[in-house]
């Protein structure tokens, strides 16, 4: 039983770290997405303070350029990171489903073990009572 119980702490542990992990690449995302929205109104204020909205133009401001181009690779990284999160999210559900089987097995050997003792237990009572309606009689 005890090697049992070790198996459903570290299937918790796995549940917890896998879940640790999804967190992890949700906030990342979305402090992702949050740059990436600060830089997108930090781009169009360049623009409208330039007065040219045009990236190809000479003139275009280069900090709004780099801005772009940083943009795009938060995009970039975003994306990624939401394929990892998809991986990441079926990992769980599998660690998950590991846990749930091995706490099932659990639950039914404790069953079994509960009606065993409860069979040990009325065959002692009968027992008894056979004794006392022999001696009675």
């Amino acid at each position: 039983m005890k090697s049992r119980e070790t198996l459903i702490r570290l299937k918790k542990f796995q549940v917890d770290e896998k879940r640790r992990k999804v967190a992890q690449i949700e906030g990342m995302i979305a402090e992702f997405d949050r740059i990436g929205g600060d830089l997108e109104r930090e781009i169009k204020t360049e623009q409208e303070r330039a007065g040219i909205h045009d990236p190809g133009h000479f003139a275009y401001p280069t900090y709004a350029k780099a801005a772009m181009q940083r943009r795009e690779n938060l995009k970039r990284s975003a994306s990624e990171l939401r394929t990892q999160l998809d991986e990441a999210q079926m990992a769980l559900g599998d660690a998950f489903e590991e846990l749930k089987k091995v706490e099932l097995l659990d639950e039914r050997d404790q069953l079994r073990e509960r009606e065993e003792e409860e069979a040990r237990e009325q065959a002692e009572l009968d027992a008894i009572g056979l004794l006392r309606s022999g001696a009675q009689a």
